[in-house]
């Protein structure tokens, strides 16, 4: 690993010093900006940076004293100088994309810091894959900090996963120079019901003096609750409703507000802010889950921003939400998260708050992306060949794998369907009346089949059920190896030749997504590093996944990134229906149901 060495406040505190008493050179000032000060929530006309080392020496009306023979002078011409952005919450792995070619999408958005849970991977991979991942991310020009995963598996007892992290787990890495805290403790029934290994988690963070990651996904803001906030998770992301942000703030908890390539969650939310008034402080902006198609057209960090802002939100008050209180919730606001002496020089220069273009991006005192274009190097680790060779099928899969048989004599039987919900987490549990041939259950109209094919130990394992709300019709069928957050591989389709196909291709490529119809391959994403990620341009995959999108769309489903909702409905940790290695899950109750309710 080649980590990017980034002096500390404490070692270059002389530098600062001197270079802001106008007795030495600064290596660069930005000239001529207006300043948004985010810890008074200010706007100053007329203001200069210099920099030193990486870090911000001066700030004020003229910094000509800090200029000497060798100093770049960069002209703001009178746009203004914010913080570098920052996510509060993600995945990287949400991208398709490494760490390296995350940073290289993400940058020229404004995005400068990242707080990344990668526990896509740990279920795959383990500790090693964490290690990996943090070993990448601190070779990266902008701030990525790792949280260390809680929960692999996420419900223990209702998934099997390819690795579990343990307390011990959890201990070590917290010694790991870029660990941050803990990631988000989805076992909330666990904590509530003081579960050991999670308490032991949370314990071993708390004692590092780290932050520990929330994840609260029912609408029960009762005893449950209630019990959760007392086992220490310090901020949430889950909330859907203006209630859920008002009740974890009011617990002390930070109240992340989210907005991904498929969660809706600000808008909702943020009315806690603008129309009941109370305290933006404690609220956090974040991404959660971004795939490579929105972060190549759409944008990451400033997407939110400028989302918030059209939410209704103040300009400078969305701003704070993605830059000092997020700095303020990991501990780092002495290093990161506002344009003030000492902290790293991670700045943006835009000409407008409100649209919020992002025309010069300033890292650690370096350009290192102007109009939408890196300027800079994004380092790649060397993947070992084994975190490239994980998917297992055990077997070549045929369409009697796929099949679900009804009991016998049945003529048709009431079957518990996952119902998909556009543009949040959470499912529905439904049911419907399905018809009975040749004695195997036949999915009509919008219900179309979905199977879990465990891919992690090569068993050959195939769980069968059924699945709302895609709209696919045809013969036709996608499978995934992403399948948040156990990683087997889903397969969703109305034709079990199609499922069969779909499924065997990605054992062929080593992971990623396909689709198939009519018994040829539509559309195909490769994603070889542990059936999550590539290590090609976010350009080249988000193309593949528009690809993707496109025949997807043309097999009749026209949900809004209708991708992120197949990738989630194996999440046995958010409510209410999914589908495990184990069988079908009530998260609810966090049981095992039955998929054939009843039957005539």
């Amino acid at each position: 690993m080649s980590e990017i060495a980034f002096p500390s406040w404490p070692d270059v505190a002389p530098q600062l010093i001197n270079v802001a008493a106008g007795r030495a050179p600064a290596d660069t000032v930005v000239r001529g900006g207006i300043w948004v000060n985010v810890h008074t929530r200010e706007v100053l006309d007329h203001h200069d940076i210099a920099i030193k080392s990486g870090r911000i020496a001066y700030v004020g009306p003229d910094a000509s004293a800090c200029i000497g023979p060798e100093t770049e002078v960069i002209e703001a011409k009178g746009r203004y100088m914010i913080p570098g952005l920052c996510d509060g919450h993600m995945h990287i792995e949400s991208g398709m994309l490494t760490p390296a070619e995350f940073a290289r999408a993400v940058i020229p958005h404004g995005t400068t810091t990242m707080f990344t849970d990668p526990h896509e991977i740990a279920n795959v991979l383990g500790l090693e894959g964490v290690r990996l991942m943090h070993d990448e991310a601190l070779m990266q020009p902008v701030n990525i900090f790792t949280q260390m995963p809680s929960c692999a598996p996420s419900a223990p007892g209702l998934e099997t996963t390819g690795f579990e992290i343990t307390p011990e787990d959890v201990a070590e890495a917290m010694s790991w120079p870029g660990i941050i805290g803990l990631g988000e403790m989805m076992n909330f029934p666990g904590v509530a019901n003081v579960d050991p290994k999670m308490l032991a988690e949370i314990a071993a963070t708390q004692r590092a003096g780290k932050t520990v990651g929330g994840h609260y996904a029912s609408p029960d803001l009762g005893p449950d609750f209630a019990a959760y906030v007392a086992g220490g998770p310090a901020d949430d992301h889950e909330g859907t409703n203006e209630a859920d942000a008002i009740a974890r703030v009011r617990q002390g908890m930070r109240s992340m507000m989210r907005l991904g390539s498929a969660w809706y969650d600000v808008e909702s939310q943020i009315t806690a802010i603008t129309e009941k008034g109370l305290d933006p402080r404690n609220f956090i902006l974040c991404t959660d889950d971004c795939h490579s198609g929105t972060l190549v057209n759409d944008g990451h960090m400033n997407r939110v921003v400028r989302h918030a802002i059209a939410c209704g939100c103040d300009p400078l008050i969305a701003l704070q939400m993605a830059t000092i209180n997020t700095a303020i919730h990991f501990g780092l606001e002495r290093d990161l998260g506002s344009l003030t002496p000492g902290r790293r020089a991670d700045i943006i220069l835009t000409s407008d708050l409100t649209t919020l273009p992002i025309e010069m991006v300033i890292g650690r005192g370096k350009i290192i992306a102007e109009d939408g274009e890196i300027k800079v190097d994004c380092p790649h680790l060397d993947w070992p060949e084994h975190a490239r060779g994980t998917v297992h099928l055990g077997h070549t899969l045929n369409a009697k794998n796929f099949e679900i048989s009804a009991p016998d004599g049945a003529t048709s039987v009431t079957a518990n369907v996952i119902g998909v919900v556009e543009n949040q987490a959470p499912t529905k549990a439904l049911q419907a009346d399905l018809a009975v041939k040749d004695g195997l259950v036949e999915p009509t109209q919008d219900i179309c089949q979905i199977a879990l094919v465990e891919r992690h130990r090569g068993t050959g394992g195939v769980t069968n059920a059924f699945v709302s709300g895609f709209g696919y019709q045809g013969k036709m069928a996608m499978a995934s190896t992403v399948a948040h957050d156990s990683h087997h591989m889903i397969v969703v389709g109305t034709d079990h030749e199609q499922m069969a196909l779909a499924a065997n291709r990605l054992g062929e490529v080593g992971g990623g997504v396909t689709l198939f119809k009519d018994g040829a391959e539509q559309a195909l994403v490769e994603l070889p590093i542990a059936g999550l990620m590539s290590d090609s341009p976010a350009t080249e995959v988000a193309a593949k996944a528009e690809a993707l999108g496109a025949a997807m769309r043309a097999c009749g489903c026209d949900l809004n990134n209708a991708y992120m909702q197949h990738s989630l409905l194996a999440l046995v940790v958010i409510p209410e229906l999914r589908i495990s290695d184990l069988g079908l899950i009530d998260v609810r109750t966090f049981k095992k149901i039955n998929v054939i309710e009843a039957s005539e």
